[in-house]
């Protein structure tokens, strides 16, 4: 959902026009937040949510340093940042099949 929100946040907030685009920042580190969340849910790439902690860290620091639009563009770059890795820290079993569901099909 965080990758979501980054994806339409530009959309919500105002657009600042420059050389360098905050659309696409925002655009390319939401939906490589939904990929690495929807990845996590495979057995093989369990870990891939641990990607997320380097986009969150580039939009902490992008939102901090390069003070291109109005604050709350950057407020959002940085919570959305620090929730993102709070998220990508909590460690989660997103792999595994619950068990209540195991007990069902095993029957």
């Amino acid at each position: 959902m965080l990758g979501f929100w980054l994806v339409i946040s530009p959309f919500v907030f105002q657009r600042a026009t420059g050389p360098v685009s905050p659309f696409g920042n925002d655009l390319f580190c939401g939906l490589a937040a939904m990929i690495f969340g929807l990845f996590s849910f495979w057995k093989r790439s369990g870990w891939a949510h641990f990607l997320t902690l380097i986009i969150a860290l580039w939009l902490i620091g992008y939102g901090y340093f390069a003070g291109l639009p109005s604050p709350p563009t950057a407020q959002n770059r940085i919570i959305t940042g620090l929730l993102l890795a709070m998220f990508a820290i909590i460690p989660n079993r997103a792999e595994e099949i619950p068990a209540g569901w195991q007990a069902f099909y095993d029957r």
